[in-house]
């Protein structure tokens, strides 16, 4: 259900606070916020979210949910964005953490992301890298770095699940689908995952055993919020390939 919103828990810079004035009572009015779970976000301290990735619009959903919460969450966003003229300074203005995928620069994304945990922000990953190509809309396979960063760290992960944004724009799509028809946006957060017995440790295998334990999280709250049972193997994607 739509929650009250609470006064930001961190320090949030001016234009941040510009863009939440702004976007916030017209995806109030655009949507209907479907929200639970919100007992599960810390109420102080830095913490790492991890969620799904259904449609381009996904972040707005998520942000909407956490902002209503106390929490004006930095995202871990493809480099690529931060290198369109308007886009890219408007992404460093608001303080998102660009990511070099597949660069020497690959590990300081995980340390500035890092760093703002530590700060006490709350750092938002989908840890699939892309929308998810599972047939069925359900998370992927994930890219490592979301369990690198919750054991560098040692901070909570909270698995949040979202639905409804497909509806809107559907994967893919260059254009928002039924604009005014206030799609019910499904947004929920689970209990934070259970790592203590793999924090500090810096090996892949570790790392690989963290990530697939968050995203087990994230798709079993995925899959109360859709009231089904999730495919018994993850998807996984080649990199190249669509459904």
């Amino acid at each position: 259900m739509p929650v009250e919103p609470q006064p930001l828990r961190t320090q949030t810079p001016l234009a941040y606070r510009g863009v939440i004035a702004t976007l916030r009572p017209v995806l109030a009015r655009m949507t209907r916020q479907e929200w639970s779970g919100g007992e599960n976000l810390p109420e102080t301290g830095g913490f790492l979210v991890a969620g799904n990735h259904l449609s381009e619009i996904d972040p707005f959903m998520v942000a909407h949910y956490l902002v209503n919460h106390g929490w004006a969450p930095r995202f871990l966003a493809k480099s690529g964005l931060f290198d369109i003229p308007v886009l890219g300074r408007a992404l460093h203005s608001l303080g998102q953490v660009p990511v070099y995928r597949g660069t020497r620069q690959a590990s300081e994304s995980l340390r500035d992301a890092a760093a703002a945990i530590e700060g006490g922000d709350c750092v938002v990953i989908m840890p699939e890298g892309t929308l998810t190509r599972d047939p069925g809309l359900w998370p992927m396979r994930a890219k490592n770095g979301v369990g690198r960063l919750a054991l560098m760290t040692g901070a909570p992960v909270i698995p949040i699940a979202q639905w409804g944004a497909q509806n809107l724009l559907p994967p893919y799509a260059r254009r928002p689908k039924g604009l005014f028809s206030r799609h019910a946006m499904h947004v929920r957060a689970g209990a934070p995952v259970e790592l203590s017995d793999l924090v500090g440790r810096t090996d892949s295998a570790a790392a690989t055993q963290a990530t697939e334990r968050i995203m087990a999280a994230v798709t079993e709250v995925l899959a109360q919020i859709r009231n089904e049972e999730p495919p018994t193997e993850r998807f996984v994607w080649d990199g190249k390939s669509r459904p």
